[in-house]
């Protein structure tokens, strides 16, 4: 690891100060450089094995697992500032392995020099510094460099340097010695916090600039997706029909194909085909002439032949009697319509583009909707996600909404990380819809600028109380083991054994935090394998297996 604090291809450093090249004099051997700058190992979101590896006091080689940022962010420059060389070198490899491009500083005025070179995303910042100490380097960084993320580190952890590093505008905070799993969390969830505050300034910049995509949110990887096929039919005139459960944006969809082709300066004609009345919409589609039936007093164009050379946006199209369904496949065939009443046709130029939140291929096997109508619109097949499986656009989605509340209204919310935080992992069964109006309740019931999971609608409420049901039922199940632990004790009436001891630490500590075994462990003292096997002697297996893995 000496050649880390090189500057070289690997990541640029400050050089070292005089207290570190004292220490650097004084090492017997130095920690053996790792493997994951030039070997970056994948690993997926899961439960670990606590390491058991101290960050600048354990040696790093032999360590096999460091999860990587997760795809898609972008590689964030972190400066690590200490004057511990070796807990420099180690934290700036690790953050090497997780993808970041990491530089090194021994002092407060050799950081300020990295920070005037080049900007720095994150700032991973020891309290206690020679020639000033780290509250004070902190106070500059966030006076100049208001984006930057920071995170600090000390061995004097006191409540009032915690509290007067997050006053000033730290991220996040660790106590030394810490573990490499606490490493990793910790600049995970800055680099995270950093792309979503990227994504919106950047989302900003297009709101105000209006060039977003037809209001269409989201970089997720299923949106890519939707927007590759919106660039490729925009400029043709097939028909497409656009599949998506209620709330996903499928008007939008269909605005947007209409606004980004060769016709978008002629008319786009919405048709609500589940809200037209039965009798009607015959005459409203393709219109009638006078007297064609009661209360026809004059003649009147439809909506296929109003949209003249635009588009024609049939919604719900699932919704269409059968009867009509023949009527509308002659139409798109021939490309005429027959008014009622008329004994000529009228030509149509409109493009049809055609939504449904149902499944039109079950309909169609079930008789209940033309199969050569279906072929006939689905030329092209145009399936919007539901929320629930873009997640990843939620806050992005968020942030858009409030930013247009704030032009209506110039009332300015941000939310807080608890609830964005819930509203990423509730499934929005009315997707974006609902994920707008649930904004909107939220921005008008709150009582401050920060909005808080309480702000959240009833839905949100009644899913964050079920999740908390479920970890109280298991921590309920390990305290059933511990009630029999207590009560054999109490009927032999014997000095309570070390190994029962052990089991009502544990059983007691999993209850008094809601089934939470990971953060039990920690306090326990124990690794969290450790803890997963004690559970499964106490017959506990189903208790002990970490969720989701």
């Amino acid at each position: 690891m000496d050649d880390m604090l090189t500057p070289g291809p690997i990541f640029p450093v400050a050089p070292l100060n005089k207290s570190d090249r004292e220490r650097k004099a004084g090492q017997t051997a130095a920690a053996p450089a790792g493997r994951w700058a030039r070997e970056p190992v994948q690993v997926e979101a899961a439960a670990f094995t606590p390491s058991g590896v101290l960050v600048g006091v354990s040696d790093l080689e032999g360590t096999h697992r460091l999860e990587r940022l997760p795809e898609g962010l972008p590689a964030f420059r972190i400066l690590v500032v200490d004057d511990d060389a070796s807990l420099r070198k180690a934290c700036c490899e690790i953050a090497s392995g997780m993808g970041f491009v990491p530089l090194a500083a021994g002092s407060v005025q050799e950081a300020l020099t990295v920070l005037r070179q080049q900007p720095v995303e994150v700032l991973l910042l020891d309290l206690k510094l020679p020639g000033g100490g780290g509250l004070k380097l902190l106070s500059e960084v966030k006076t100049l460099y208001p984006e930057t993320g920071v995170v600090v580190m000390t061995a004097f952890a006191t409540v009032a340097s915690a509290v007067e590093a997050m006053r000033i505008g730290a991220g996040d905070y660790l106590t030394k010695p810490f573990a490499l799993e606490e490493l990793t969390g910790v600049l995970g969830r800055s680099s995270r916090r950093l792309h979503f505050d990227l994504e919106s300034r950047r989302l900003r910049e297009r709101l105000r600039a209006q060039q977003d995509m037809g209001g269409l949110i989201g970089s997720s990887p299923e949106m890519e997706k939707v927007y590759r096929i919106l660039s490729k039919v925009a400029h043709s005139t097939h028909p497409v029909l656009i599949l998506g459960e209620s709330g996903t944006g499928k008007e939008m969809v269909a605005r947007s194909i209409h606004n980004n082709g060769p016709n978008a300066a002629k008319p786009f004609v919405p048709v609500d085909c589940g809200s037209l009345v039965p009798t009607l919409i015959e005459s409203e589609l393709f219109g009638h002439v006078k007297g064609a039936f009661t209360g026809a007093n004059r003649s009147r164009g439809g909506l296929l032949s109003a949209a003249d050379g635009g588009t024609v946006f049939l919604d719900e199209i699932g919704e269409l009697p059968l009867d009509l369904q023949a009527k509308l496949l002659r139409a798109l065939q021939e490309k005429e319509v027959r008014p009622v009443g008329a004994t000529h046709a009228v030509p149509i130029t409109a493009r049809v583009l055609a939504a449904t939140n149902r499944d039109l291929s079950a309909m169609v096997a079930q008789g209940a909707f033309r199969k050569d109508l279906y072929f006939r619109l689905s030329v092209v097949n145009l399936k919007l996600p539901p929320l629930r499986e873009r997640r990843e656009d939620i806050a992005i989605l968020a942030e858009h909404f409030l930013e247009r509340l704030h032009r209506e209204t110039g009332a300015s919310h941000v939310f807080s990380e608890n609830a964005i935080r819930l509203m990423t992992e509730y499934d929005w069964p009315g997707n974006v819809r609902e994920l707008e109006n649930a904004i909107e309740r939220a921005c008008s019931l709150s009582s401050g600028p920060v909005l808080h999971m309480a702000d959240l609608p009833t839905q949100l409420q009644d899913f964050r109380m079920h999740r908390r049901e479920a970890n109280l039922s298991l921590a309920g199940e390990a305290g059933d083991g511990l009630d029999a632990g207590r009560d054999h004790a109490s009927a032999d009436d014997a000095i309570v054994s070390i190994a029962d001891m052990e089991k009502q630490a544990i059983l007691g500590t999993i209850r008094q935090l809601n089934g939470d075994k990971l953060m039990a462990a920690k306090l326990l003292g124990i690794g969290k394998t450790t803890l997963y096997r004690k559970l499964k002697e106490y017959g506990l297996a189903g208790a002990g297996e970490p969720a989701g893995d």
